[in-house]
């Protein structure tokens, strides 16, 4: 029900959805460790240039698609139901990872099928981040969501870290396993959530704005793959970036994203809620988001390879062992994120999000910056302590961060505001990915020729061969390094026959390398971390920049004047607020009801007459108001359904039967349901007669939300893409039946002005200041009664 925290249910959510987490994160990053061993698996070199490629959409296909549709989906969330979406996100991704781990076969082939299933993963995977932020928020009181979403964000970071140690394990057994390990995870996931969730949020009906997200998913698409594209060799260049298809890619995506941005401000129901950015805690708190996905989204990549290429081997261990190694010594860095993360997430809940975010990335820049210090082949114990700091920054960032974005929203957008929130960290990892690889290969590019031409040459490499080899563009070493192969192994090959057996097996070792590439690389790292220094700065500059602790719910609450001060006598009255409204159909009762009751954090019970049975209602009662009472005429079958349907009579436990009812037993059960209602839970009631039937209780705050007719319609149009006749027709039967049942069961009129203490017309005051109003009255006649 909405409005209710259920403490056994709020712990089910958390757990469901940090399972779901867990198992998405994980599989961006389990491959990544596991590439030597698919690739053999599937017998493609992903060093070869017709094969890089593939190398780059298996790396980067899952986040690509990730990044493009969680915005979309979480969208959708908000229309059908955050639960459903975040099911079939299970589904959907269980089902791919069981195609993934059936392809048996071999080359180009087996490389494109596993390309195209791991976008279908990315598919679930989208569903599931889109809609799990929003889960928790509509699970958790304002209070709790900080630990709650530190909780489910740090599973997120944890898992691409487990991932990796994970894939190592697997990859050396049988690389099937990698896709395999998730599919009884995934099978208990989905009935675990089709079971145990429920929906408690707001199902806002709306269209799907489509040009909106055709020009986003295309826009986003060519930039991200023009990026992906940006940092392959062109021509005689060490990168792509004077490619014109990769020019043309960027700029092409820029420009639809620019017409998309455009068209958010056009359409009636836009997909990227841009009224959204007028809240600065939401906005500031994306936009730190952003900059520290760029800031440190390529920093794992760029860690790995100074391991696996250069650490690692200068400390004995073999190119093929260095992969699952590299993954355990970055362990300290996730064990940063699993102790800060629900920590911070637990105080920003009592004293905001911006003094831990902010904190959180003044630190984070601390540690890059004293990364610029270490050599090449550190002693492993600063170099721990430095990742397992950079590990509790980014705990310390990202729970409250996410929390502030979250709590700064309405609870209709929370779906679209996490699919957002999701959008600018998938995309800010994706740009990072690529800026941190092209800082990298234009550091390289500087020092790697000459090094590898001189250190080859002095081991009796002939020079015209060391000559050729230097002039390959870097990004070859760099990937032969993150790949755990052998990088001269691979650069020399047949030459190595042709060399004496010592100076081969000395080349070979992994003692040439690391040592050769050495000070090349950590020019190109001294870049990166010096980028990775600036971006963490900015983002604590638009962190501090979100203001004090902000909870949308409790911004509302505030709007009203104070209660009276302690010195007056009060009157004793139900510690529960209740309010009454009386709504026409498509004036937008439901939804400002059920932003009341989250405000109020009380029961939600929706109008009595669905739009379904209006016509029905409405021939059946007009047919008693000239009858005493007739329990065997069509309204007694009619009230027995609707009270079997109503959650006024879920909410007391009564069960549902086919004995038809009389008017008279139907009024009785209505009034005893809602007068308990209102001395022991409170509750916002939408129709049901409420305004009539609770009118002598002073604690009551009865409202008439009304709109013109054409307004109303369309309203109903849009949001049920409906044509104007038939909204027309809807929203007349829906006035007729409202104002029989108020005539049948009370001997009232809706427009009675007695009735009610305010009447608000949303024609002229939309629902989000309608609620404020009503929150404030609310405040006015409780503190009013307490005094009479």
């Amino acid at each position: 029900m909405t409005g209710s925290h259920d403490d056994g249910y709020k712990w089910i959510a958390l757990s469901n959805t940090t399972l779901g987490i867990l198992m998405a994160t994980i599989n961006s990053s389990i491959v990544l460790i596991s590439l030597p061993a698919i690739f053999r698996g599937i017998r493609l070199n992903p060093l070869t240039p017709d094969n890089v490629s593939y190398l780059l959409w298996m790396l980067m296909g899952y986040m690509v698609v990730t990044a493009v549709l969680v915005v979309s989906l979480g969208r959708v969330g908000d229309m059908f139901g955050r639960v459903r979406m975040y099911n079939l996100g299970f589904a959907v991704f269980t089902l791919a990872s069981i195609g993934l781990s059936l392809v048996f076969w071999e080359g180009p082939s087996a490389a494109l099928a596993l390309i195209g299933l791991r976008i279908v993963q990315g598919i679930g995977g989208a569903l599931l981040m889109a809609n799990s932020a929003a889960i928790l928020t509509d699970a958790f009181p304002a209070n709790q969501r900080g630990m709650a979403l530190g909780i489910n964000s740090v599973a997120g970071i944890a898992g691409s870290f487990i991932g990796l140690v994970v894939g190592g394990l697997l990859a050396s057994g049988d690389w099937h396993l990698v896709f395999l390990v998730s599919v009884p995870i995934g099978i208990a996931g989905t009935v675990w959530a089709y079971l145990r969730l429920r929906e408690m949020g707001e199902m806002r009906p709306a269209r799907i704005d489509w040009w909106g997200n055709l020009t986003f998913g295309v826009g986003l698409i060519a930039l991200l793959a023009g990026i992906t594209y940006g940092i392959q060799p062109y021509g005689g260049h060490a990168m792509g970036w004077t490619n014109p298809a990769v020019l043309a890619a960027i700029g092409g995506g820029l420009l639809l994203l620019g017409l998309f941005a455009y068209i958010e401000t056009r359409v009636s129901e836009p997909m990227f809620r841009l009224a959204l950015f007028r809240i600065p805690a939401f906005t500031a708190g994306n936009l730190a988001g952003l900059l520290a996905s760029i800031g440190r989204g390529g920093l794992m990549f760029m860690l790995i390879i100074w391991l696996q290429g250069i650490w690692l081997p200068s400390h004995g261990f073999s190119y093929e062992s260095t992969p699952l190694w590299a993954a355990i010594y970055m362990l300290p860095m996730t064990a940063g994120f699993l102790i800060a993360g629900p920590l911070s997430g637990y105080f920003s809940d009592r004293f905001g999000a911006r003094p831990f975010a902010t904190g959180g990335m003044l630190a984070a820049a601390l540690t890059f910056a004293l990364m610029l210090l270490l050599p090449a082949l550190f002693s492993y114990l600063p170099f721990g302590l430095l990742l397992l700091g950079n590990g509790l920054a980014m705990g310390l960032f990202t729970s409250p961060n996410t929390a502030g974005i979250m709590n700064a929203v309405p609870a209709s957008e929370r779906g679209v505001a996490s699919g957002m929130r999701a959008t600018f960290q998938n995309a800010g990892m994706n740009l990072s990915i690529g800026l941190f690889f092209s800082l990298m290969i234009a550091g390289l590019s500087a020092q790697l020729p000459g090094a590898l031409y001189r250190g080859l040459t002095s081991q009796g490499v002939p020079q015209a061969a060391a000559s050729r080899i230097a002039d390959l563009p870097p990004v070859g070493s760099l990937f032969a390094a993150f790949l755990g192969y052998n990088p001269i192994k691979s650069l020399l090959g047949p030459l190595l026959s042709q060399l004496p057996a010592d100076r081969a097996a000395y080349l070979t070792s992994t003692a040439f390398f690391p040592h050769l590439i050495a000070r090349p690389f950590m020019h190109g790292m001294h870049i990166t971390f010096t980028f990775a220094f600036v971006m963490m700065l900015i983002a604590a500059g638009a962190s501090w920049l979100r203001g004090k602790r902000y909870v949308h719910e409790e911004a509302l609450a505030a709007a009203g004047p104070a209660l009276p001060p302690p010195s007056a006598k009060p009157r004793q009255l139900s510690p529960h607020p209740m309010v009454a409204l009386s709504a026409a159909y498509g004036a937008a009762g439901g939804e400002i009801g059920r932003a009341l009751s989250r405000s109020l954090t009380v029961p939600f019970i929706d109008r009595a007459i669905p739009a379904s049975l209006a016509d029905r209602v409405a021939e059946a009662l007009q047919e008693t108001i000239e009858e005493e009472d007739r329990s065997t005429s069509a309204i007694g079958g009619i009230l027995a359904e609707l009270r079997a349907t109503s959650q006024l009579f879920g909410v007391q436990g009564l069960s549902a039967n086919d004995k038809p009812l009389s008017v008279k037993d139907y009024r009785r059960l209505a009034e005893e349901a809602m007068g308990q209602l209102a001395a022991t839970s409170g509750a916002v009631v939408v129709g049901h007669g409420a305004a009539a039937a609770l009118r002598a209780n002073p604690a009551v705050l009865r409202v008439a939300v009304r709109a013109s007719l054409e307004a109303r319609v369309r309203r109903v149009m849009q949001i049920e893409g409906l044509d104007l006749q038939e909204a027309r027709r809807k929203v007349e039967a829906a006035d007729a039946a409202r104002r029989v049942y108020l005539r049948r069961l009370y001997g009232v009129s809706p427009d009675d002005p007695s009735l009610y203490n305010l009447i608000i017309d949303t024609s002229a005051i939309p629902p989000e200041a309608s609620i404020a109003v009503i929150l404030q009255a609310l405040q006015g006649l409780r503190a009013g009664a307490s005094l009479q």
